[in-house]
């Protein structure tokens, strides 16, 4: 007699900017996902500019997805407008979960999300010191990754799942140009991950970035921006599907010997 299957697959994408002409592009997407997942993961750029008028749009593309659990951040698209705050209310009356902060558990996993912010990584993050420009850039990534600490230390479930926008370390963004690393991640945003078992990150943002990569501590991060997906894997649809056991908790993990270089800084 076959076992029932414990595993919950969690669909996961990013950076679909959905936009004021986006009308039906993205319902056979939600339906197809609903049909082959448990759980659906936005991580950020949910808008092309953020707009009220694309975020009504997308609550009527999400529909597709039946009852599927929806988690979502925001993305930095989705602040483009300065209409973010309407935006939230018209996809929360959709359905779609979104997290700043915030956690949610479905299927016996919990999420913690926030949108991250910019810095660079590893040796290479900026420093508060200097102009006061500089200081309020650097205190918004540091907001960022309280915010993600004290989500993930309120979680109680035995798997953890990390969502960002941006990258908390450096290797999945790897294949963008070099000179615009530090505006797609920071190694801020990975301190967190290495304090609670996380059993895996996603992110999107870094759209000729690298699919996969890993913290310091060996937890998997995961690109799951669309335009990468899309790229990469050309015939097949554009979001990862990650199986977690709710019922096994992550094993614990320490740092890497190969890992002596800072967190998130290439080897």
């Amino acid at each position: 007699m076959t076992e029932p299957r414990r595993s919950v697959r969690i669909a996961a994408m990013a950076d679909i900017h959905c936009s004021k002409t986006s009308q039906g592009a993205f319902q056979w997407l939600f339906s197809y996902i609903a049909e082959n997942a448990d759980i659906l993961v936005l991580a950020g750029d949910l808008t092309d500019y953020g707009s009220l008028e694309e975020a009504k749009v997308l609550a009527r593309e999400i529909t597709s997805a039946g009852r599927l659990p929806v988690i979502a951040v925001l993305g930095n698209h989705d602040y483009e407008t300065g209409e973010h705050p309407d935006c939230v209310k018209v996809l929360l009356d959709a359905g779609i979960n979104l997290l700043d902060g915030e956690t949610y558990e479905t299927h016996g996993i919990g999420f913690a999300g926030v949108k991250g912010f910019a810095g660079g990584f590893g040796r290479g993050v900026l420093g508060a010191w200097g102009e006061k420009a500089v200081k309020d850039f650097v205190q918004e990534a540091i907001a960022e990754s309280l915010k993600l600490e004290s989500a993930l230390a309120r979680l109680r479930t035995p798997n953890r799942i990390a969502v960002l926008h941006y990258a908390p370390v450096r290797s999945t963004v790897e294949g963008e140009p070099l000179e615009i690393f530090p505006y797609l991640g920071c190694s801020r945003l990975e301190e967190p991950l290495g304090r609670y078992p996380v059993t895996a990150v996603i992110h999107g943002h870094a759209h000729n970035g690298a699919p996969e990569g890993m913290t310091s501590q060996g937890i998997p991060v995961y690109n799951v921006a669309m335009p990468l997906l899309r790229k990469l894997y050309p015939d097949r649809p554009p979001f990862r599907l990650i199986e977690v056991d709710p019922a096994v908790a992550p094993e614990p993990r320490g740092r890497r010997k190969e890992d002596v270089h800072e967190a998130g800084a290439a080897p």
